[in-house]
């Protein structure tokens, strides 16, 4: 474990070093391309028979990837169907200056094999379906041929959507981005259309749409010198490889980086980085209101907008919500955004992730949750392959809140999504986080999420001892939930790696099980007066049976807490923890005497009951004692009790309630679903569900208020954390059903997921250009395949392998990898 922990530090130090030391921010993108093949095409003026920028044509030879394309990955180092169009316009530039043989050959090999893999089915998105074409025309302009139109009839449907997408459009109308921002691969009647549309469309800075490609394109039909001085300063800046888009926004860039570290579930290890680009952008954006500007640049707005705020709110800042929904008071941006839902899909993602931190009153931010709501359910409603995983992504936060989701799983999830290294859309690609970067930052990301589950292992085995050790696995009548209740808080609540914190809470929600089902359902009023009276003393020696072993369990928990704060903090706060249990206690007697005795009370009775018997608090405040800062002593007592606690102890109990209450009224039971329709008559199961939702949804932007702002609460930053992560931990477990009570296969699979699984972080194997060499050896009984296929093997997996040698897999085959080759054992 100690080499482990040790091989985490030593690669944060190296990432600290190379990734937050005065580093160039352009550096954080990884160079496109596509872009960068296009000015490699721009002859020198003075000299037509070389290349402007000889520069990027350099960068072009050295950066074909051993599979034979250009391009960035995907997040597991696998092309995307960017790839195709990069390749093809690298191909071109390689070709035009008659450098690069070997290079063209590979590219039109790979973009021969692997189009129809890469595309996967019959829809094309519109940037495709404009460039692809386009640059398959342009290899055929300079003498090229490609195989893949022939063989596999794509050429049809390719070149057919893009006629009709020139049909329709007008080269800069709705859509977006417009039609004229593609110049490179449009065939316009002659330059004068050109130079019309340079007059009306070129930028302050000398550029089309800040598109690189674009204006190459601009500037080799027109000699455009604002073109020529842009692309000059282009390559000035980028030396190695131009942008999809420039300038870019610096501040975007360092945004997405914190982005990344959060999501990866990196960022306690680098807080002070994290905190210094937030103070900065916070700097920038303060009083900020409504912006102006081109409407080409709204989407990139939009996504740095959205995310600024909710980097920046979730830290602690005061911002406006003004500061990105600007958008949703001007009507014709509106209607811009939902004529091409598709293309701001990731933004509204974005927006409709902001709007998870909804203040009381914020209306701004309610209008915006819809609107990007309905557009994101509009896109997966689609029939389209477009961006899979990022229709995955939507599903999931459509169909999970936020409030519901563990960290850790959310952080697993992250690592494992094969689009892990995109930023923002561009034109024709993602501005991506370059593969030397992402792989440092995903397997250190590996690296934290398998250490964190070898100690939540060791965790888990180590509290079913103690539950063994007090017999609270077999009583008989209470749930036994000693692993849900340890994935819970292990999965949600950010804790050192090495924490007894994690333990605590742990036996405390297990005894709360257990003690609630002993109440409920079990114990006599004559066992739980008892049991009361002993709590109420703090002496069990009159105890027996299960009486006995609650309070055991109890009375040697609270010893273990006060003992390490005692230890840790210097204060003995055994009375205090004591009162905090014996409320706790007394709410469940009062409820099995109102039970018992089919009382009703009022619903004001009811929650001031039910706010403590559903006992987040007495799970928060113990550990919030051991916190740095930690609280005050006194805020563990009933009558003083923050008003952040007050609402996690009412938000958790309508949680609860809401998912409950026909369990509880089959057991005679009441709570608040229940008391609602007793109090109006008239109202309907329905009717009662969205009352008490709809208090549910208002105590729960309360909370967040108290949890985020200053000045709503006086508990130090971690405390509210951690009511925060608390109420994640009820709203995941009675989202939408009572997951709690129930063997939910979904929720063992979390479990698995969150414990034991390994992570799914290589390679998979979508694309094979290179053809294998076998050689035979041994008799027909045992004979071993000697296979190689280079210093890429180890990516293939073992499926892949079988079917390359089918005759030989349907006998059956034992692949034993061995690098750079690896033996197929026949047996």
């Amino acid at each position: 474990m100690e080499l482990s922990l040790s091989s985490i530090q030593v690669l944060v130090k190296e990432i600290k070093e190379e990734m937050f030391s005065n580093i160039d921010p352009y550096s954080f993108v990884s160079p496109s391309a596509y872009d960068t093949a296009w000015l490699a095409m721009v002859p020198d003026p003075q000299e037509p028979g070389q290349p402007m920028f000889k520069g990027c044509l350099d960068w072009v030879l050295n950066n074909q990837r051993e599979e034979g394309f250009w391009g960035e990955c995907d997040g597991h180092g696998m092309p995307t169907i960017e790839s195709l169009p990069a390749t093809l316009a690298c191909v071109v530039a390689l070709k035009k200056w008659n450098v690069g043989t070997k290079e063209v050959q590979r590219g039109l090999e790979f973009v021969d094999e692997n189009t129809a893999k890469l595309l996967g089915d019959d829809h094309f998105p519109r940037w495709f379906a404009i460039i692809f074409p386009g640059m398959i025309d342009l290899v055929r302009e300079v003498g090229l041929e490609l195989a893949f139109p022939k063989q596999l009839g794509l050429s049809t449907n390719i070149f057919g959507e893009r006629q009709s997408i020139l049909e329709r459009e007008e080269l800069v109308g709705e859509q977006y981005p417009p039609l004229l921002s593609y110049l490179e691969v449009l065939k316009p009647a002659d330059d004068n259309l050109i130079k019309e549309s340079l007059t009306k469309h070129l930028s302050f800075d000398g550029s089309l749409f800040h598109s690189p490609a674009a204006t190459a394109r601009a500037f080799m039909a027109t000699g455009e010198r604002e073109c020529l001085a842009y692309l000059q300063t282009l390559v000035q800046r980028c030396p190695n490889g131009v942008p999809p888009t420039y300038p870019m926004d610096e501040d975007l860039i360092q945004l997405c980086m914190v982005n990344q570290l959060q999501r990866l579930g990196l960022a306690d290890h680098f807080t002070q980085e994290i905190d210094h680009i937030l103070a900065h952008i916070h700097r920038s954006y303060y009083n900020q209101e409504s912006k102006g500007g081109s409407r080409s640049a709204i989407a990139t707005r939009l996504h740095k907008d959205s995310l600024a705020f909710r980097l920046l709110r979730m830290h602690g800042y005061t911002v406006s919500p003004r500061s990105f929904c600007w958008f949703s008071n001007d009507e014709k941006v509106q209607d811009h955004i939902e004529k091409n839902f598709e293309f701001f899909s990731s933004v509204m993602l974005n927006i409709h992730r902001a709007t998870d931190l909804i203040f009381p009153g914020e209306y701004e931010l309610e209008k915006a949750r819809s609107f990007s709501r309905k557009l994101l359910e509009k896109y997966v409603s689609v029939g389209n392959g477009e961006r899979s995983f990022l229709k995955t992504m939507i599903k999931h936060e459509l169909s999970v809140p936020w409030i519901a989701r563990l960290d850790h799983l959310e952080h697993r999830m992250w690592v494992e999504d094969k689009d892990m290294n995109a930023f923002w859309a561009g034109k024709t690609s993602f501005h991506r986080l370059p593969s030397f970067r992402n792989e440092k930052l995903k397997k250190l990301a590996a690296k934290d999420y398998e250490f964190r589950q070898s100690i939540y292992r060791t965790e888990l085995e180590e509290l079913t001892r103690w539950s063994r050790k007090w017999g609270l696995v077999n009583l008989g009548f209470a749930r036994e939930k000693t692993t849900y209740c340890y994935f819970a808080i292990a999965a949600c609540i950010s804790l050192p790696y090495n924490s007894a914190l994690r333990m605590m809470v742990a036996k405390s929600a297990i005894l709360i099980t257990i003690a609630d089902d002993f109440f409920d359902s079990h114990g006599s009023l004559h066992d739980l007066n008892t049991l009361i009276s002993a709590i109420q003393r703090w002496d069990g020696k009159s105890l027996n049976g299960h009486c006995k072993t609650i309070f055991d369990v109890l009375d040697d928990l609270v010893k273990e807490i006060a003992a390490k704060h005692l230890h840790s903090q210097g204060s003995d706060i055994t009375n205090h923890l004591q009162h905090l249990w014996y409320e706790t206690f007394v709410s469940w007697l009062v409820e099995a005497q109102w039970s018992r005795s089919q009382c009703v009370p009022s619903m004001e009775e009811y929650l001031e009951i039910g706010m403590t018997s559903i006992a987040a608090h007495t799970l928060v405040l113990p550990i919030s004692c051991f916190l740095t800062p930690s609280i005050p002593d006194h805020t563990l007592q009933p009558n003083q009790y923050e008003t952040l606690t007050k609402l996690l102890m009412l938000i958790t109990r309508l949680l609860n309630d809401i998912q409950s209450y026909q369990k509880e009224e089959e057991q005679g039971k009441l709570n608040t679903v229940l008391l609602y329709l007793k109090e109006n008559p008239e109202a309907d199961i329905e009717d009662s569900i969205a009352y008490v939702k709809g208090m549910l949804e208002t105590k729960k932007k309360e909370l967040l208020q108290h949890t985020f702002i200053d000045g709503f609460s006086d508990l130090p930053k971690h405390c509210k954390q951690l009511h925060l992560s608390c109420l994640k931990v009820f709203a995941m477990f009675f989202h939408s059903s009572n997951r709690y009570d129930k063997e939910d296969t979904k929720m063992l699979k979390d479990i698995q997921q969150a414990i034991y699984s390994p992570l799914h972080v290589g390679r998979t194997s979508k694309v094979l250009t290179k053809k294998p060499v076998a050689s035979y050896s041994g008799s027909k009984e045992h004979r071993i395949i000697n296979y190689e296929f280079g210093q890429h093997s180890k990516y293939h997996s073992r499926r892949v392998i079988a079917r390359l040698f089918s005759p030989i897999s349907r006998r059956g085959c034992d692949i034993l990898f061995m690098q750079p080759k690896f033996k197929l054992s026949l047996v």
